[in-house]
């Protein structure tokens, strides 16, 4: 499935369980806290910034814009947890920024500094999501057509 996107909307892939929300990075560079170190982490116009929540409607929508504008138009860092992290169960958004995402349901919210893998809820398990200039690529959603949604609004 094609998701034509530009630079001003973002998109909203809904399930029955879980929302995932992309936008373009527009080549910004973010800031990567980890318990150990400060990454910064650079990227291409086209790049995604792929955010994850479990939940769905208005109030989901609404926590992942948020969530994406304080990271792209406000400069607010990605913040990694350490593994076991007690705060990781009650996380309600997670975030992956590059040219490629790939949802797995068997890992720990927040605790991944690799920006290629995000927590997502286990009918996205599996999705990937490829950047590109016009928008994003996604493949493996088997959920695609069962109650699905797609949305796509103004950033």
């Amino acid at each position: 499935m094609h998701i034509p996107l530009s630079d001003d909307e973002i998109a909203y892939i809904e399930g029955e369980d879980g929302t995932i929300a992309l936008a373009k990075s527009k080549g910004r560079f973010f800031y990567l806290e980890t318990e150990e170190r400060e990454v910064i982490l650079f990227t291409e116009p086209e790049d995604l910034m792929v955010a994850s929540s479990f939940g769905r409607g208005e109030k989901i929508r609404r926590g992942l814009h948020c969530t994406l504008f304080q990271l792209r138009e406000l400069g607010a860092p990605l913040i990694v947890l350490p593994k076991g992290h007690p705060a990781s169960p009650r996380l309600k958004t997670v975030v992956s920024i590059g040219p490629f995402t790939r949802l797995s349901c068997t890992i720990q919210p927040g605790t991944h500094p690799e920006q290629n893998v995000l927590c997502g809820s286990e009918e996205f398990h599996g999705l990937e999501i490829i950047a590109g200039p016009r928008g994003a690529e996604i493949k493996g959603w088997l959920a695609e057509g069962k109650g699905a949604a797609l949305v796509v609004e103004r950033f």
